[in-house]
């Protein structure tokens, strides 16, 4: 089974749900989706909202090996994502000898606002957090109560880990960053960091008709003709 979390934020529920419908859609082996929605972590995640978080979802990704058991390996991505391509392709890319992988982009943001007004914080690392495959047991780390306390820099630029070599690189085609990644055929899961297509302002970014060509089969519903009367 490939066990997926994703982060909620009600802002983005039309994001989530063509998210986790992409997923399924294009998967060759049985796939686990579920929410990190905070009305359901009420009794684990007790952290005050940050000024500078962007999203609901921002620290709760950290709680992914936690809600896992701390057993075998499970994957995070933001919801503001579409994948293009069978998920188990990036399942088969995890390496014991790594506690973490990510793409590890040089993402160096230029403007100071994101969607719906929202800061734009630019630090080391910026979005290696946002798709991680964790190997749960040597992320023990993470427990709730750091989670809650850590700071944001520590917990995004992976100040968890003893050792820096325990983060394994994957492929830049599972976190193509929307408009400043340049444009390529092969990207497999893209990534609307500054504002996906459901938001109007960015309706027409780069990716938009994928998106919508996904939310639309994924609203499909196939109309059978009434079977004839014995």
């Amino acid at each position: 089974m490939i066990r997926i979390y994703i982060g909620y934020d009600p802002r983005e529920a039309a994001a989530w749900s063509v998210l986790a419908h992409s997923i399924h859609a294009r998967a060759s082996a049985p796939v686990s989706v579920a929410p990190l929605m905070l009305t359901q972590l009420r009794g684990v995640f007790k952290r005050e909202r940050n000024a500078l978080q962007s999203t609901d979802f921002a620290f709760t990704r950290f709680l992914t090996p936690y809600l896992s058991g701390y057993e075998g390996w499970s994957l995070f991505t933001d919801c503001d994502m579409l994948m293009l391509d069978d998920v188990a392709q990036l399942w088969a890319l995890r390496d014991e000898r790594y506690a973490v992988m990510v793409v590890k982009h040089d993402h160096r943001p230029r403007e100071q606002v994101k969607f719906l007004g929202q800061p734009q914080t630019a630090y080391p690392k910026k979005n290696w957090s946002s798709v991680m495959l964790f190997n749960n047991d040597r992320c023990r780390a993470l427990s709730p109560q750091y989670v809650n306390t850590a700071s944001g820099l520590e917990l995004h630029q992976f100040k968890w880990l003893p050792d820096e070599a325990l983060i394994g690189a994957l492929p830049a085609r599972w976190n193509h960053l929307v408009g400043y990644d340049p444009p390529t055929p092969g990207a497999a899961l893209v990534h609307y960091t500054l504002g996906g297509p459901y938001f109007h302002e960015y309706r027409n970014c780069e990716y938009a008709e994928e998106w919508r060509r996904e939310r639309d089969r994924m609203l499909a519903c196939e109309q059978r003709a009434p079977a004839p009367q014995a």
